[in-house]
């Protein structure tokens, strides 16, 4: 159903007058029963990692190399090209030289110099620097991240666990500042990466979308706007969360309409992927390389 069936059924249910239309009702009840059901799919949206809004982003690491002149205390790096580059404040992390760990670039000059956060060490002409990008924007849908699920596809393995603010201090202030695998952490509404590195690094992760809401042409939307919008979850589930959260807010008995509620939520999430066959039985041993089958010398040759 679209918004204004789903309207219509919960109206009809609870002996209300159905609504003509919805998105452009003025009437006070057909406005609240608008916002009650924007409530209940953004209630809904966080009980489970639903398949509908299930989906996964990939993107390549960016870093420039160039050669630029450093004077021992000063922050300053001339003869660097910047431009066309897409070097920005922050974002971008400086490597090589006499230059700091966590240095970034403070500010960008002119075509041929730039500033770093950190004083170079020594004074070098003609020194090769890597401008590496270590924050990265979500995506515009980006509602909560899914776990376990980021990978550098350019080496084949899956990235650690994110950062906590103390493992990721330890890590860029630290004596021991290289790791043998990229680390992540969301933070600041950005996805940022340590070390930074010298060459293109392919990445991917999978993320909950909070478009929940498809308008007519296809579009995700995170709530419903137009009465032909329709939505990720089965119509019982809205109907019933509609009903329970009208009723609630009128201060009537909810325990039925929230039971009934309860219970699609549940159905909903069990149909929703697939599952795994259970067995009581031993299971065989892995199929992939593991420490069973990996000899202690000589592996690979």
């Amino acid at each position: 159903m679209n918004l204004l069936g789903l309207v219509q059924a919960a109206a009809g249910e609870l002996g209300l007058s159905q609504p003509s239309a919805v998105a452009t009702a003025t009437d006070d009840q057909t406005k609240q029963l608008l916002a009650l059901i924007n409530k209940v799919g953004n209630d809904v949206i966080s009980v489970a990692e639903w398949e509908g809004i299930s989906k996964e982003n990939r993107f390549s690491t960016v870093s420039y190399t160039v050669t630029g002149n450093t004077t021992v205390g000063s922050a300053v790096v001339t003869s660097t090209d910047t431009t066309g580059s897409g070097l920005a404040v922050d974002v971008f992390e400086v490597i090589g030289g006499s230059v700091p760990t966590d240095t970034t670039i403070e500010s960008i000059d002119s075509s041929t110099q730039i500033t770093m956060s950190n004083a170079a060490t020594k004074a070098e002409t003609g020194v090769s620097l890597t401008f590496t990008k270590t924050q990265y924007d979500l995506p515009s849908d980006y509602d909560r991240f899914k776990n376990r699920t980021t990978w550098d596809q350019t080496n084949y393995w899956a990235m650690p666990d994110p950062q906590s603010a103390q493992e990721w201090a330890y890590l860029k202030s630290g004596i021991i500042a290289n790791t043998p695998r990229l680390r992540f952490r969301i933070l600041g509404g950005k996805f940022n990466i340590f070390p930074p590195g010298t060459g293109v690094v392919r990445l991917k992760f999978e993320y909950t979308s909070n478009g929940w809401v498809e308008a007519s042409d296809g579009t995700a939307k995170t709530e419903f706007t137009v009465d032909s919008d329709t939505c990720i979850f089965r119509d019982r589930t809205i109907i019933s969360g509609l009903k329970y959260e009208f009723f609630k807010i009128k201060g009537f008995d909810t325990d039925g309409l929230w039971r009934d509620y309860q219970i699609q939520q549940e159905f909903e999430k069990g149909i929703d992927k697939g599952a795994p066959t259970l067995s009581m039985s031993n299971r065989g041993g892995s199929l992939f390389l593991g420490n069973s089958s990996i000899p202690d010398t000589g592996f690979g040759s």
